[in-house]
């Protein structure tokens, strides 16, 4: 009995979105592609040119953006921002520092904050629990 593997396949929004790019930016022939895990790991481990321009200088997709500007994707939302961004306009928009972008850092500190207190009572209960059992 042999068994054959088959190649695994995703949507090219898929490997765009584990690449971290903006798909309508990417070449054509990735768009209108499926890729392979494969080819997602090849990409990852020695992108090509238009990648690595694309990762420098966007457009970058919401998450990307979201991440280099400290705010959650609703928080971008919430500013008025539901456009792909250049690392340009993401520049621009951290030197003009609006206040929704001062305003959504600050929720976004919050936030981690809370996970952090959450996390740290989490483990005093787990710690607590594990010296009973002891």
């Amino acid at each position: 009995m042999t068994s054959h593997q088959t190649t695994q396949t995703m949507k090219p929004a898929t490997a765009a979105k584990k690449l971290g790019v903006y798909l309508q930016a990417t070449p054509a022939e990735f768009q209108e592609g499926v890729v392979t895990r494969a080819e997602l790991t090849a990409l990852q481990t020695d992108p090509p040119a238009w990648l690595e321009e694309l990762r420098r200088n966007g457009p970058h997709p919401r998450p990307v953006v979201a991440e280099r500007l400290g705010v959650s994707i609703a928080g971008l939302a919430r500013g008025g921002v539901t456009e792909a961004l250049t690392t340009e306009q993401i520049e621009a928009l951290r030197q003009d520092s609006p206040e929704w972008l001062r305003k959504e850092r600050a929720t976004q500190a919050e936030v981690r904050k809370e996970g952090a207190r959450l996390k740290q009572r989490e483990a005093e209960r787990s710690a607590q629990s594990d010296d009973r059992r002891s």
